[in-house]
Formats: C-alpha cells, sequence, structure tokens
C-alpha cells in the first residue's frame, strides 16, 4: 500500500525549510574543505585561520536544524514515510556538523605544514577534495530527489577516496624511510588525507541513510559494490 503524505501547506513548508537548511549546511562544509586545501596549496594560512572560524556557522546550523525536526517530531505527528524523512534529516546534520570537524582539522594541520618547506607536490590531495566535494552534494541531491541511483553512486566513489588515502600512505611511507627529516610533515599529509577519507566515510553515511529513507533498508554495513 502506497504511503499517504500529509496535506498542510505550513507542513509541507516546514519540511521544505529543513531541506533548504541542509543545502545550506552541505555547501558550508564543501566550502571549507576547499578553503582548507586551497590554503594549502596556496601556502596560504589565512584561509586556514578562516576555515577554523567558520566552523561555528556549520555546528550553529546542526543544532537549529535538529531542533527543528525534534519540533515537528513533537508537534506534528508525521506519517511514516515523512517519519523517516525527518530522523533521517536529524542524521544527515549530525554527519555534515562531522564533516565541518574534519574541515577543521585539516586547517589545522595545513597550519603546521605552511611553516615548513613543502615536502612534495600536492597531486592526490587536490583529487580528494574534488572528489569528497561531489560526494557531500551528490549525497544530499539524493536525500532532495529520494533517488537511489544517486546515493549508490556515491557509496561507489567512497571505495577511490579509500584507495587514493592507502596510495598517499604508501608514497609517505616511502619519504619516511629514505629521509627521516621528512617524517614530521609526511605524519601531518598523512592525517590530512585521512581526514579526507572520514568526510568520504560520512558523505557515504548520508546516502545510506537515503536508502533507508527511500526503502526502509539499512545498508550502512553492506559491502559497496566495486566499479566495473
Amino acid at each position: 500500500m502506497e504511503e499517504k503524505r500529509h496535506t498542510s501547506l505550513h507542513y509541507e513548508k516546514e519540511l521544505q525549510e529543513i531541506k533548504n537548511g541542509l543545502i545550506y549546511q552541505g555547501a558550508l562544509t564543501e566550502k571549507a574543505i576547499q578553503q582548507a586545501m586551497s590554503s594549502l596549496s596556496e601556502r596560504n594560512s589565512d584561509i586556514a585561520q578562516k576555515v577554523i572560524r567558520d566552523d561555528d556557522e556549520i555546528d550553529k546550523l546542526d543544532t537549529e536544524l535538529e531542533e527543528r525536526c525534534i519540533k515537528i517530531l513533537a508537534l506534528r505527528q508525521p506519517t511514516a514515510i515523512d517519519l523517516r524523512f525527518i530522523t533521517t534529516a536529524i542524521k544527515i546534520t549530525g554527519h555534515l556538523e562531522r564533516i565541518g570537524d574534519m574541515a577543521v582539522n585539516i586547517a589545522e594541520r595545513v597550519l603546521q605544514l605552511n611553516e615548513e618547506t613543502q615536502l612534495k607536490p600536492y597531486i592526490d590531495l587536490p583529487r580528494m577534495t574534488d572528489l569528497v566535494g561531489g560526494m557531500i552534494r551528490d549525497s544530499l541531491d539524493s536525500f532532495i530527489r529520494g533517488d537511489l541511483e544517486i546515493a549508490e553512486k556515491v557509496r561507489r566513489t567512497e571505495q577511490i577516496v579509500d584507495d587514493l588515502n592507502e596510495q598517499i600512505f604508501r608514497e609517505l611511507l616511502t619519504y619516511m624511510m629514505e629521509d627521516s627529516r621528512s617524517i614530521n610533515r609526511s605524519l601531518m599529509i598523512m592525517q590530512i588525507s585521512k581526514n579526507m577519507e572520514r568526510i568520504a566515510d560520512h558523505a557515504k553515511g548520508i546516502a545510506d541513510m537515503v536508502t533507508y529513507m527511500v526503502t526502509g533498508e539499512n545498508v550502512r554495513h553492506q559491502a559497496c559494490p566495486m566499479n566495473e
């Protein structure tokens, strides 16, 4: 039997405001990641400092969106499909808040690296940045549209980011073995790469929640299909 939705225009507006808030929060987190990486590639520590300062806005949005969702749950008695939407929105804003924290972690490492001589050209990290930015956009797009194909694309991309993180780790391990003076810088770059990998995990978590919202199926612990 097809699940019935609400008919209240005011209720619909409330749900749309939650969608808009998540899109805005997602845009802020993606911007923070891009700025943190720009700070590294341009060796501009002012940009990294801005990322750290601006994280307060992402945290504030997380609190506001969660409170809105809880208010709707308390006052509107949502139907099953809207209940899944609202509970999914609460989890998504939490994922985005943690992505913001990862961007801050990256910015903090960048501030340290910018004080040192650059160890190597940054090639794979910018690629990871583009990939995770796309994952954030796609995961939120899949949520707004209820599109399982986009959600599956996010899950596949997560494996690519994992592979890049492993590649960066192996490369930096070689640097450290060849020259002990590179150890500190190598470890900081590893931390940046690991944070990127964790951001991809959170974006995948959003995609997994979309699958739950649309189908009621929990896929968080299922293996992701490999790219053909």
